[in-house]
């Protein structure tokens, strides 16, 4: 059992849930809870290493004995340790570092998402959750959009991140995959044409700006039209999470009623 905060797993769990420097260098990230682990571990996910406590649930208990029978290193730390390493208010007592893995994109895709300067882990987290249960092929995350596998957003995004693909790119990068591939690029504006009324069967990208600033001037300068979603006249407007789902799944309505 490990008891010492000096422990190295515990110090480079410590490193990885703190900043995205620190992830990208170790090529890892961390997942916190028995949901998030099953996630992975169906997924075929690389682990390096798993950790858990006594306080561990029955259901976390059988992940435990599973990720052992497929030979991954998975040790109990004492219920403070864990508690210390936890930054959820109630720790389930399992957590693991896995590899960073890129998913392939499409060689044409037809369905994407630009979370554009998205600062909220919530709402990015809720962007990815969407994503993946409306069928985007790939999320592509520009400068200055959070990191999409920081703690929160793998907590808001609930297993998403193991099915879907998640690229940071340059905006010269973005604007080339959508080029290549033919993808006409919307970008969410209170000013656009309305949802219902835009044609969404076609190869689309959808720009989903700031919560508090909008889209940026690259992501204006990428975007061929505007697109809204009207709402009651008392309400100015959705966050960027409950915006892009309605949006992503008004793409859905319209294709499957081909």
């Amino acid at each position: 059992m490990i008891t010492s905060t000096h422990n190295p797993k515990l110090k480079l769990v410590r490193a990885l849930q703190g900043r995205a420097k620190e992830r990208r260098e170790a090529g890892a990230f961390v997942v916190d809870g028995v949901r998030l682990i099953e996630e992975a571990a169906v997924s075929n996910w690389g682990f390096r290493f798993a950790l858990y406590d006594e306080a561990l649930s029955e259901r976390g208990m059988s992940q435990v004995e599973g990720l052992r029978s497929q030979g991954v290193d998975v040790e109990e730390v004492s219920t403070l340790l864990m508690k210390s390493l936890s930054e959820t208010e109630t720790p389930q007592g399992i957590l693991a570092v896995l590899e960073f893995a890129q998913l392939p994109i499409p060689e044409s895709p037809n369905f994407l998402l630009i979370p554009d300067k998205i600062r909220d882990p919530g709402n990015l987290g809720t962007l990815l959750r969407s994503a993946a249960a409306a069928g985007v092929q790939a999320v592509l995350l520009p400068p200055e959009t959070t990191d999409a596998f920081s703690p929160k957003v793998l907590r808001s995004g609930m297993g998403a991140h193991f099915h879907l693909p998640i690229r940071s790119m340059s905006w010269d990068e973005i604007d080339q995959l959508v080029n290549l591939a033919g993808i006409q690029v919307l970008l969410a504006d209170m000013d656009g044409q309305p949802c219902w009324q835009t044609d969404l069967r076609q190869p689309v990208a959808l720009i989903i700006g700031s919560e508090a600033k909008g889209a940026s001037d690259s992501a204006r300068k990428l975007a061929k039209a505007k697109i809204t979603i009207p709402m009651n006249t008392n309400i100015e407007s959705l966050n960027a999470g409950a915006a892009g789902s309605v949006l992503m799944f008004e793409v859905v309505r319209q294709r499957s009623n081909l």
